[in-house]
């Protein structure tokens, strides 16, 4: 009888251990198998008539298990088996912004062009005599009609319909 605490803690143990293996060894049995040892660590004390050690583990393996989890969780991510083992990839906008076609189109901001064709809600702007794909703000516009570049999302030229602009403002436009 004086075993079973022993036997129950060195089974949660080596459950522990196992799932731990599992992160630098990843095959799935070193996982079933320390589950299997943990559940086991569990159920000895109840099967010998040791109900209080049984209930101990059972809290401790409820308690401490998770808060492994959790303190791996953060600290695992820093070491360099994560950084090998885990893609981390860029933000999608701040990669899409550097592009240099992008770059480009962000200095289009601001600035005065013709439409094309009928934008509803896409289609051909000039500006300055280069013909930009573009989209309005969901109202259609009609070819010939006065636009602004008002935003530049992700590769997409957004224009809203102006009058046409005086040369005042065409002076006062950002380049």
């Amino acid at each position: 009888m004086e075993m079973i605490p022993a036997l129950a803690l060195l089974l949660i143990v080596i459950g522990v251990l196992l799932l731990l293996a599992e992160l630098f060894l990843p095959s799935g049995l070193l996982l079933v198998l320390g589950l299997v040892a943990i559940l086991f660590g569990i159920g000895v004390p109840f099967y010998y008539g040791d109900s209080t050690t049984g209930v101990v583990a059972l809290v401790g393996v409820v308690v401490i298990v998770p808060a492994l989890v959790v303190f791996l969780w953060h600290w695992g991510a820093r070491t360099w088996m994560s950084r090998r083992l885990f893609l981390h990839s860029q933000d999608e906008d701040v990669t899409v912004a550097q592009m240099p076609v992008i770059a480009e189109l962000e200095q289009l901001r601001g600035r005065f062009g013709r439409a094309m064709s009928p934008l509803r809600p896409s289609g051909a702007v000039d500006f300055d005599g280069r013909r930009i794909d573009c989209i309005s703000e969901g109202m259609p516009i009609e070819p010939g009609s006065w636009v602004r570049c008002i935003d530049v999302r992700t590769g997409k030229v957004v224009v809203r319909q102006v009058d046409e602009p005086k040369l005042s403002d065409l002076e006062n436009a950002p380049f």
